[in-house]
């Protein structure tokens, strides 16, 4: 697989990029403790150098620098207004649960699981579940419970699709 390649499937196989950011520019926006984001800004830098690995080897640096202006400005107006950010928030948790329902479609159009492992989103579940629990823990943030609530139904929801429709092999 090329490095094109890897950017669509690991931009495919994640949360839209943006909210990542978003969720990360608000947790630091309200001072939460570091500990309950710190695995955004690894996800984040990863990205990062993967898609500037393929714009340098592509010969698109021009567009790569266009492109990171583009992340600071939006960095900066995320904070501009307490609404705005909040705002974004709320939008980021409805693209991500609309991210999982395409998934969802996806998976009951074609009654096979495919590619999509039991195992990964089994993960994802518990990654949910933690996070309410830390949420509930240092911050009680109700845009944050109600997001990690949200996708913890969807994984579980993805997750079963997924066991449901997987293919068992056949033994003599």
């Amino acid at each position: 697989m090329d490095l094109q390649e890897s950017w669509k499937y690991r931009k495919h196989k994640s949360s839209v990029p943006f909210s990542l950011l978003v969720f990360l520019r608000y947790q630091i926006y309200y001072g939460y403790p570091l500990e309950t984001y710190l695995e955004f800004p690894v996800v984040i830098a990863q990205d990062a150098i993967l898609l500037g690995c393929i714009m340098h080897f592509s010969g698109k640096v021009r567009r790569a620098f266009f492109y990171a202006v583009i992340f600071w400005v939006g960095w900066y107006m995320l904070t501009l207004q307490k609404r705005i950010i909040d705002l974004a928030m709320n939008l980021c948790t409805l693209i991500s649960a609309a991210s999982k329902l395409v998934q969802l479609q996806h998976l009951w159009e074609t009654k096979d699981s495919g590619q999509a492992s039991a195992l990964t989103w089994g993960m994802s579940v518990y990654a949910s579940a933690a996070r309410i629990i830390t949420t509930l823990m240092t911050t009680n943030d109700r845009a944050v419970l109600t997001r990690f609530i949200v996708m913890l139904i969807l994984n579980i929801w993805v997750t079963a699709t997924i066991l449901h429709y997987r293919k068992t092999k056949k033994t003599d």
